[in-house]
């Protein structure tokens, strides 16, 4: 492979920036379609980038955007740790051009297992009781409120930006969750500020970025009177689904 470095442009949310890169950081930022990711890639030396675009602006800069990072070395899953996690930040408005992480495997030959549960001291039980409880509404929501209704946070795997199978971005993952049907759910925010699920099973890769399967299955999106458990939409203030029943 070779090792010359090639100016190319590299995406973010939130503008471009234009750098020498190496053909591996190129497979890296390659998520399948033509135009290749700042994300994927990580960190750049800053005088390799040239020039960057930030969308707020609408304007492009010569030289390099502020680059700022930190190393959590927290423990997101089993067997993957997120290394580092930093921003690419436009000169002049501070606007956020571009957003990475970087995960490393404590095992580089095991498998990424289960993601690290939100709280440690709640358990979520699995087990049949003789005389099932109804589960407590709080009065005050807590984390869970910052994902749909219809699902109970069991595991969180936060700031991977997600890709639909066209390379196209569509929101940044927030938690892991189960759904009304006991189906493990991916909860997004997506590109709008909205938030929606994705079937775990849509899910192609999790890495450095989340990559989704078919296009065409990714998000269930958080539209009014959708019912949660069978996917009818309901007249918008609807208290039930017509189709099931279920309390909406």
């Amino acid at each position: 492979m070779s090792t010359e470095l090639r100016i190319k442009k590299l995406r973010g949310s939130g503008g471009y920036v234009m750098a020498k890169v190496s053909d591996e950081q190129q497979m890296k930022g390659n998520l399948g379609g033509p135009d290749l990711f700042l994300a994927p890639i990580g960190r750049l030396d800053s005088e390799n980038i040239s020039k960057h675009f930030c969308n707020t602006c609408e304007k492009e800069f010569e030289g390099s955007p502020k680059i700022e990072f930190e190393n959590p070395n927290e423990e997101v899953a089993e067997n993957l740790v997120l290394a580092e996690k930093g921003q690419y930040i436009c000169e002049s408005c501070n606007g956020t051009i571009a957003e990475y992480r970087e995960f490393k495997k404590q095992d580089e030959a095991g498998e990424v297992g289960d993601a690290k549960p939100l709280e440690p001291s709640v358990q979520v039980s699995t087990e049949v009781e003789s005389t099932p409880q109804p589960e407590p509404i709080p009065e005050t929501p807590q984390e869970t409120t910052t994902q749909p209704s219809s699902a109970t946070s069991v595991s969180s795997i936060e700031g991977r930006p997600v890709y639909d199978e066209n390379a196209n971005k569509i929101g940044i993952a927030k938690q892991v969750g189960i759904d009304s049907n006991q189906s493990m759910v991916l909860v997004i925010t997506q590109n709008d500020g909205t938030e929606g699920s994705i079937p775990w099973s849509s899910i192609k890769k999790v890495g450095e970025v989340v990559l989704l399967g078919n296009p065409n299955e990714t998000i269930e999106s958080s539209e009014p009177g959708k019912c949660p458990s069978c996917g009818f939409v309901n007249k918008e203030g609807s208290k039930f689904c017509e189709e099931c029943g279920t309390k909406l």
